[in-house]
């Protein structure tokens, strides 16, 4: 099993479980590359005004940044995966790659590989896992990850751990992605995306078991908007433990949230590229 779940030596720990890492990453004695490391300032998630940008943000370890190559530019050469490692900062795993001209570089690294793997970022590459090359030569129904929206913008969409797109249809000079979401949407054929999934599938199911493991993560305890008063929340105030006391779920400042409802923009500029909108759960 990829989890491990704690002993009960506390209550903090009676359910918690972890990721065995030492059977996914190469050593954990590898410290990350220096040169394509460096110093991230902890926000708060405070904006330049000093605003808070998102609630419950803050504290946490302090943590050394990867770059990640997302922009994948170097084509047409082959390279060789030497680590793999874990990154604070996201939630799938990372490898350090070697390619043929002796540059390193650091990629989110595909669900299967092994230390010692080869690929390769070509239009000319085969459909195996690893390999990256553009979505009209992928065969449909396969699974991919890292996929550009545009053209040489840079991997976008399925970067998180267990993440992938499915390829659903090609139209033309359009592909037809089904997203994890449930939703359809085009994206242009010229576009490249790496086949497979992204590592580490199972951290959706780590237990955070304590309080105190997820201040380690900058995660801060989030008040109920019904525990608060009426002018800090719409579902504030009254007697007791009262309910909502609303027919549709708002977030604090009075917008749709959850239970089915869309929130998407009617004139986002996408709109016109989506075909079938994201699964909505029914409001009971």
């Amino acid at each position: 099993m990829a989890i491990r779940k704690l002993k009960p030596t506390s209550n903090g720990v009676r359910d918690m479980t972890v990721i065995r890492y030492k059977d996914f990453l190469s050593s954990s004695k590898n410290n990350p590359k220096k040169s394509l490391t460096s110093g991230k300032k902890n926000t708060g998630a405070r904006n330049n005004r000093g605003r808070i940008t998102t609630r419950f943000r803050g504290g946490g370890n302090k943590r050394n940044f990867r770059e990640i190559d997302f922009k994948f530019n170097k084509k047409d050469i082959p390279a060789k995966i030497e680590t793999i490692e874990y990154d604070p900062f996201r939630t799938a795993f990372i490898s350090l790659v070697c390619y043929a001209d002796g540059e390193r570089r650091y990629i989110v690294s595909p669900k299967g590989v092994k230390v010692g793997d080869q690929f390769i970022v070509s239009d000319k590459a085969d459909p195996k896992v690893g390999n990256r090359m553009k979505l009209k030569h992928i065969p449909v129904g396969s699974a991919v990850n890292n996929v550009e929206i545009k053209p040489e913008g840079g991997a976008k969409l399925a970067r998180s751990a267990g993440n992938y797109v499915e390829m659903a249809a090609l139209d033309g000079e359009y592909v037809h992605l089904k997203m994890p979401s449930g939703e359809v949407r085009k994206v242009l054929a010229e576009c490249f995306a790496t086949i497979g999934e992204a590592s580490n599938s199972d951290h959706k199911l780590v237990k955070i078991g304590k309080a105190g493991r997820a201040r380690h993560m900058r995660r801060r305890p989030k008040v109920r908007g019904s525990a608060m008063n009426p002018v800090d929340h719409p579902y504030g105030g009254g007697e007791g433990k009262a309910g909502v006391g609303r027919r549709r779920l708002v977030t604090k400042w009075g917008k749709p949230s959850g239970k089915g409802q869309k929130t998407r923009r009617p004139k986002k500029y996408s709109n016109d590229l989506v075909i079938k909108h994201r699964n909505h759960k029914k409001n009971k």
